[in-house]
């Protein structure tokens, strides 16, 4: 076979060429080490002090938190001892609203419509294809494993779930994205409730044998009817839509939006550094909040054998889709190392994990995206905010896992247009469901209810939930950065066209302010004598 002039000959062992590239490869990687200084150690911790603190925390509250189990301290001793963590959730939740908003605005308003459309139809594309991906997983376990084959007599139930028809859930989600009182939506949002009123129905009686002709009689029965009520919470939804319709006229506005524009960027720049601030604190926090958990819940050697499985199965799920299919996705699309970028996302997932809540990280997401991975902030600002509302792997995955869990103890069989219908209701439950801890124990009842199982089984797995939430809560946060990088390098081609156009438009006014130096306005009348008439006076 022969080869033209200009291609390199074809190495004749390749195997001894690979054999010869790795003992390249680990003689560099061993002077490397040999060259390590004290002050690249030094250096190397100054730079992931956070991510350290973190995670030495994590495992300090672990142990300190399973040490402290046999005193079995009261409720009112624990909530005490929490206390340094309640600090830190309510530290990271008084950032949200200032950061929700100002983000999502500066966002749309530095990027045309025509960009933010693009943007928004990629992350859109992104959101629904791994929010998809992580049911079927989820199914697929489920139905693998099989964790709840056995009696149902082994677990205990306590507690009374609040009945939640689908379709008022879904009301509610709309309702909430379009607010009537943007200052009740940071505090508010809304929520169907249920009441009771007494209908009257007249009967009419036909009665020969005691003469009585077309005699009415009235019955009174009560009725359940929907009632809209409002429950604690930010809006975030509701927020975000208002946001970003904002954000899209102020940048439409172009010089006259540029005050609104400032001072919507300053605000931002100032809860960023109140996050870096907030951050210091965050490992001491984190430290309480696992180690109070771990004393406040219930004896780990009672769990029973099918909620054990349930529990290896959900791990397994989410481990699958945030170690095997998110950095797939990720590698696929930008041809570059995901764990590499997942490395700069430490402090954000360990954060997830403690505080349990995707709207409470977001601050510290922020910051490990910008300053550790490079993500352009146009980018940051558009695509976390709105994954922190509405795009939740984790919670999906869950949800469609624990649906078919709870049909298996119940011993019911599913065919192919339940198993169908509990994936589709799951997928549409996760947007709805709130970025707080154990929200989705609320959409949960959607998904029992669109095939008919009982939803007073959920109590069935809230003995494990808050341990699992907090490992969905991270798979939510790894998820919403990974749609950030996909999408800046999907966008990368918009964002270079949007600094040039803004180059050109910076270069125009540097000459502008040049001419005006040089020639003030007494030398424009001596320039533009003859042409133009100016009056002295």
């Amino acid at each position: 076979m022969t080869q033209s002039k200009g291609e390199n000959p074809l190495p004749r062992n390749r195997l001894q060429q690979i054999r010869q590239g790795i003992q390249h490869r680990s003689v560099t990687a061993r002077k490397k080490v040999e060259n390590i200084s004290k002050n690249d150690v030094k250096s190397f911790f100054r730079r992931n002090s956070f991510v350290i603190l973190t995670i030495i925390a994590v495992v300090i509250g672990i142990i300190l938190g399973f040490a402290l189990r046999p005193y079995k301290m009261s409720y009112r001793e624990v909530k005490y001892f929490s206390f340094p963590g309640e600090l830190l959730m309510r530290m990271l939740q008084m950032l949200v609203l200032p950061l929700l908003v100002s983000s999502l605005i500066t966002g749309m308003a530095a990027l045309d419509s025509r960009a933010s459309g693009k943007m928004g139809m990629r992350a859109v594309v992104y959101y629904m294809t791994t929010t998809i991906i992580a049911v079927f997983i989820g199914i697929v376990m489920v139905l693998i494993i099989h964790p709840g084959k056995g009696s149902k007599d082994e677990f205990s139930r306590s507690q009374k779930i609040e009945q939640v028809s689908p379709a008022d859930a879904f009301l509610d989600l709309i309702r909430n994205m379009f607010p009537p009182n943007l200052v009740q939506a940071c505090t508010q949002q809304f929520k169907t409730q249920y009441g009771k009123r007494v209908v009257h129905i007249k009967v009419t009686v036909n009665d020969t044998t005691l003469d009585l002709t077309n005699s009415s009689q009235e019955i009174t029965r009560e009725e359940v009817i929907p009632v809209l009520g409002t429950v604690n919470g930010i809006n975030a939804l509701g927020l975000v839509v208002f946001s970003m319709c904002f954000g899209l006229i102020i940048g439409n506005m172009k010089e006259q939006g540029q005050p609104l524009r400032d001072f919507f960027d300053c605000l931002n720049e100032a809860i960023m550094r109140l996050v870096a601030v907030i951050m210091w604190y965050a490992p001491l926090g984190i430290l309480f909040l696992i180690a109070g958990k771990i004393v406040e819940m219930d004896d780990i050697t009672q769990m029973g054998g099918q909620l054990g499985m349930y529990t290896i199965t959900v791990i397994i799920g989410l481990l699958i889709h945030a170690i095997l299919v998110l950095p797939m996705l990720y590698f696929i699309v930008t041809r570059k190392n995901p764990f590499v970028f997942i490395a700069g996302l430490l402090q954000a997932l360990v954060t997830a994990l403690g505080t349990s809540s995707s709207s409470a990280t977001l601050p510290i997401t922020f910051k490990c995206l910008e300053e550790n991975n490079n993500i352009d902030k146009r980018v940051t600002r558009f695509v976390l905010p709105v994954g922190a509302t509405i795009n939740m792997d984790g919670t999906a995955l869950y949800e469609a896992l624990a649906a078919i869990f709870i049909a298996q103890v119940n011993n019911m069989d599913l065919n192919f247009g339940q198993i169908l219908t509990i994936s589709i209701t799951a997928t549409a439950a996760s947007i709805g469901a709130a970025g707080i801890p154990q929200a989705g124990l609320v959409t949960m009842v959607i998904v029992l209810t669109s095939v008919g199982l009982p939803t007073d089984d959920i109590t069935l797995i809230i003995a494990v939930d808050w341990f699992l939430d907090r490992l969905r809560t991270t798979t939510n946060v790894l998820g919403d950065s990974i749609g950030a990088g996909i999408v800046e390098y999907l966008s990368r081609h918009e964002l270079k066209l949007k600094d040039e156009e803004m180059g050109n438009s910076n270069c125009v006014n540097v000459v502008f302010y040049i001419f005006l130096l040089y020639f003030p306005f007494t030398n424009w009348k001596q320039l533009f004598k003859g042409v133009i008439t100016f009056d002295e006076t």
